[in-house]
Parts: C-alpha cells; structure tokens; sequence
C-alpha cells in the first residue's frame, strides 16, 4: 500500500517538474531570451531549472505539438520562428477566438475591471510620447487580458493563450514596423470599453473585438507589401 502511494506521489511530483519546465521555456520563448532558431539544450535547461532531463524533455514534447519548438535531425529542438504566412493564419484565428473570449467575457466585467483596463490603455497611451514598442506589446496583452480572463470557457481561453504565445517572438517587434497603429489601437481600447460599459450586446463585443485585430494584421500586412513593391 506504501508503495502505490509512494509511486502516486513520484508521478505527481514528476508532472509538477514538467510543468515549472514548460512554464520557464515557454516564458524564455514570448520574452525573447530564447530567440527564434535558438537551440534547446535539455541537459543546460535541466541543470538551470534545477530538475532532471526528463520533464524538461517533456516540456519540449508539448511546446512542439503546440508549434513553439521545431525538432531537426542532427541539430535537435529549436525555438521554431514565424513566417508571414503563418503570422497571418494565426492572427486570423486570434480574432476569431480572442473576440469570442471577450465577449463572453463581457457580461462579468465589473466596473473595477474596467478601471484597471483603462489605466493599462493610459499607460499605452502615455507609451506612444517615447515610444516603446515591446513595452506597449506587454501593455496591449495585459490590456486584452483585462477583458477575456472572466471567460467561461476554458477551451476558448485555451486557444486565445496559444495564439499569444504563437506569435511572441514576432509580436514584440509588430508595433515597430507599423507605429501609427499603436494610436490607432488605443482609441479602438477605449471604444471597447465604452461598449462594455454600455452592457453593449455580445455580438456588437465581438465584432468591435475581431474587428480590432484584424486592423492591426491589415497594417501589418500593408506595411509588408509596402517593404515588397
């Protein structure tokens, strides 16, 4: 009986040490401390983390199936990077399930909710003086978060967090190719606010939210095809 428990209590114990690996990879990955075509290093990260070789590579496993890590013959895991394709893939879904989330969301969003997304847009706002782009990058995902973390749908948030961290590496550097939409985005945040205020339908949520981020993937794209002709 000893035994089982004692097996019970490793295999937990193991599960928790996979996890701290993949929170401190993924972690390294969205802050760019671990670059796009960075290699990953199970014996260096395990030693680091302070755990063995095991959940870490465990770690890896998950952040391959989730498309952050690529696995090469002869070279191993490395930070997988983001080609404008892909970008635009997941910036079409984003809006898709990012918009569902903060309309779901809406009906639980509290006046205090709201005063704290406010301020992180004043923030921003304040940002665009000297601008910062990774800094507002950082603002813009606690601003968003503000709005769909009273989600009641874990599997909707599930995708809305992947796609985040999908698109860090390239993410941190978007508002520096189109600075003007850094305006842009903040006087759509308040509008946003504005409707959730209101107790605006969840459908007109959704579509200012989609709506949203589709304009900053237009801007993108723009500025590419721009940097193309």
């Amino acid at each position: 009986m000893t035994e089982v428990t004692g097996t019970a209590n490793d295999a937990v114990a193991e599960g928790s040490k996979s996890q701290q690996a993949y929170a401190a990879v993924t972690a390294r990955i969205v802050d760019g401390t671990y670059p796009p075509g960075h290699r990953l290093v199970l014996a260096a990260i395990a030693q680091d983390l302070g755990v063995s070789v095991v959940p870490v590579r465990e770690a890896i496993r998950r952040l391959e199936a989730e498309g952050l890590v690529t696995f090469q013959r002869n070279v191993g895991a490395t930070v997988a990077g983001i080609d404008p394709t892909e970008y635009l893939y997941t910036m079409q879904t984003l809006s898709l399930v990012e918009g569902a989330a903060t309309a779901l969301s809406a009906p639980f969003i509290g006046a205090g909710d709201v005063a704290r997304a406010r301020s992180v847009n004043e923030e921003m706002r304040a940002c665009l003086e000297h601008f910062d782009p990774v800094r507002f990058t950082r603002l813009n995902q606690d601003f968003h978060a503000i709005l769909f973390e009273h989600c009641p749908n874990p599997h909707i948030l599930d995708l809305v967090h992947r796609g985040w961290n999908r698109l860090a590496s390239l993410r941190s550097s978007t508002f520096r190719f189109v600075p003007g939409r850094a305006r842009d985005s903040v006087a759509e945040h308040e509008a946003l606010l504005r409707l959730i205020e209101e107790g605006a339908d969840a459908d007109t949520v959704e579509r200012a939210a989609r709506s949203h981020r589709s304009a900053t993937l237009d801007a993108y794209l723009a500025h590419a095809q721009d940097s193309r002709a």
